[in-house]
């Protein structure tokens, strides 16, 4: 059955920019309350909240958390309170897009000698990746992802490629895709969704990270079929279409955002 965005609630981890910036502004725009975390300083905890504002002048409910999204005490804190404002309504979508994580080489050459460690290969992948676990089974415990729900996890071509110092993220994100299998088949029962979602190759603070980046976008943009990258709101505009329906029969996927940029790579 066809539903409607309006009056829903929403969990974005990761709202202050890219990918979850753009998905809670399509989502609100279509009626939908917002509960954000985001784990920003000084000039981005300001824009991040003057963007929670722009969202309640659209008439929603916009609750951001400044915390840091693979804590266990921020999950405690932001589902305590997500539990009294949804009610007995819980959470319509889930968004796990996290950013964060080490782009060092695993092996050292003359240009580039410092390697990544054991301690920063598992903070990458347990941020970008375990975390969406955690905040599932803590969501799930209370009560707070009824049947219809959706879950979206961000993940990348990178997941199967091999980039420049990309290692640690592209394993968290081959992980967060094998998370999201192992979801999608263990909540099929209870009528909740799962996927990836496999965005092109889009200029977010992410992606200006990595080295090279900037020749990288440059080849991606010229063998696009649509000549052009992707862009956050192709993204945002892809979720809101997948989740004005309460079926959870499409689920388990890796489902491409890219304008067929995979196609040609």
């Amino acid at each position: 059955m066809i539903t409607e965005i309006q009056g829903s609630w929403s969990l974005v981890l990761g709202v202050s920019s890219g990918f979850g910036r753009a998905t809670a502004r399509a989502l609100a725009a279509r009626g939908g309350n917002i509960i954000g975390v985001h784990f920003d300083t000084s000039d981005g905890a300001e824009a991040a909240a003057k963007f929670a504002g722009e969202l309640r002048d659209l008439g929603v409910s916009a609750h951001f958390f400044n915390l840091n999204a693979a804590s266990a005490s921020t999950r405690s804190e932001v589902i305590a309170q997500a539990a009294e404002m949804t009610g007995a309504q819980g959470v319509r979508i889930v968004l796990h897009s996290l950013a964060f994580g080490s782009l060092l080489p695993f092996v050292p050459t003359p240009e580039k000698p410092e390697v990544i460690t054991s301690r920063q290969m598992a903070m990458t992948v347990d941020v970008m990746a375990h975390s969406l676990v955690y905040w599932v089974q803590d969501l799930l415990a209370a009560g707070l992802l009824p049947r219809g729900a959706k879950i979206y996890g961000m993940t990348s071509a990178g997941s199967t490629q091999v980039l420049d110092s990309y290692g640690a993220v592209s394993a968290a994100k081959a992980t967060l895709e094998a998370h999201l299998r192992q979801l999608a088949a263990e909540l099929a029962p209870r009528g909740v969704a799962v996927n990836a979602l496999r965005a092109g190759t889009t200029l977010t603070p992410a992606l200006d990270k990595i080295p090279n980046s900037a020749e990288y976008a440059e080849l991606c943009r010229a063998r696009n079929p649509h000549g052009r990258l992707t862009e956050p709101e192709d993204v945002a505009e892809a979720i809101v279409l997948l989740s004005m329906s309460d079926s959870s029969w499409l689920t388990g996927n890796v489902i491409g955002v890219d304008g067929g940029e995979l196609l040609t790579a």
